[in-house]
């Protein structure tokens, strides 16, 4: 599941074979992330017993879903040396329109499903071409996009929660059990079934191949003759879908859509996504490295929720989490130059 470092040549644009110092770089790099996930179980374990009862791990893999997903999604946009703000908003809007599909307007579960997901890759599509055909910066691309989200989400639900109490079925989409054996809820599954999927593209596709290519030398890229705005385009599109994924499950998990929820979820995945590995410069990341990004930013959550820390200094924490992630990147590249 993990993609290994690629560089690009830039007399060709081709992609060169990992060096076997990045591959034990980027391993170390994930064995780092791991050791820190299992320092944090250790730590809560010994703080209260609770912590690794049954009910409290499958919660902490059920809030990991979401975030994960959106950081999946993300994963691609950020090693393509891009970013993407309107991932919390997005999921949002996601959320609302298949409320409005299902319960407002009483469409089957699959139409309302796929609507919502098709709401999300629209959203990432007109990010794409925002970015690669009006070359705005990424940055505030997608901040206009996650206003422009979150008021379309209050406007379509009138600023009121859409609920889908009349909805048959749509609840089992994450929390339904359909392996009895493993006692986990479904919005487990769909995470990690989205992780293969994105594993596959990332490592073993074009798109993949590309991804690399264009985070590691844009330039080099386009003058081999790979249409970079096309491209480009399409990882938006793709991290786009991946927020509708998320923002179903999310609906489904509070079983109403909330127009008024959503900011901080992006700060969280791109945290997550930066935690496992990926760089803020671009041209490297992996699938496995934001997993375990997403377990940590859940469980560091989860824990202080635990422990009966105050609601405003566990956000004081993850701010302190996002900082220590962001400078710590900085330092994998300063010693890479």
């Amino acid at each position: 599941m993990t993609a290994p470092e690629k560089t690009v040549t830039p007399e060709t644009g081709t992609e060169s074979a990992p060096s076997r110092t990045g591959v034990l770089r980027e391993k170390l790099q994930q064995f780092l992330a791991f050791a820190s996930l299992i320092a944090l179980v250790i730590f809560f374990s010994l703080a209260n017993p609770n912590f690794m009862s049954w009910s409290n791990v499958s919660g902490i893999l059920l809030s990991t879903a979401v975030i994960g997903i959106l950081a999946l999604g993300t994963t691609f946009v950020i090693i393509s040396g891009g970013i993407d703000l309107s991932l919390g908003t997005g999921m949002t809007l996601a959320a609302v329109t298949t409320g409005t599909f299902l319960s407002v307007m009483g469409l089957p579960l699959v139409v309302g499903v796929v609507g919502g997901i098709l709401t999300g890759a629209l959203m990432g599509l007109v990010n794409g071409f925002n970015i690669a055909v009006l070359k705005i910066p990424p940055f505030i691309a997608t901040l206009a996009m996650m206003l422009i989200a979150q008021g379309l989400a209050l406007v379509i639900s009138g600023a009121a929660p859409i609920y889908f109490s009349g909805v048959e079925g749509f609840n089992l989409i994450a929390l339904g059990r359909s392996v009895p054996f493993l006692a986990l809820p479904n919005g487990v599954f769909i995470l990690f079934g989205m992780a293969a999927i994105a594993a596959v593209l990332l490592s073993k596709s074009i798109i993949g191949r590309y991804t690399f290519a264009m985070g590691s030398n844009e330039e080099a890229t386009s003058i081999s003759g790979i249409n970079v705005r096309r491209w480009k385009m399409t990882v938006y599109t793709l991290s786009g879908a991946f927020t509708g994924v998320a923002g179903v499950v999310l609906a489904s998990r509070l079983n109403s859509a909330q127009p008024a929820l959503g900011l901080g979820y992006e700060l969280e995945a791109i945290a997550a996504v930066v935690i496992g590995g990926t760089s803020l410069a671009g041209g490297k990341g992996s699938i496995v490295g934001t997993l375990i990004g997403a377990l940590i930013m859940s469980v560091l959550t989860n824990g202080l929720r635990i422990m009966s820390i105050p609601q405003e200094w566990q956000t004081v924490v993850v701010g302190i989490v996002i900082l220590i992630a962001v400078y710590a990147d900085n330092l994998r590249r300063s010693k890479e130059q």
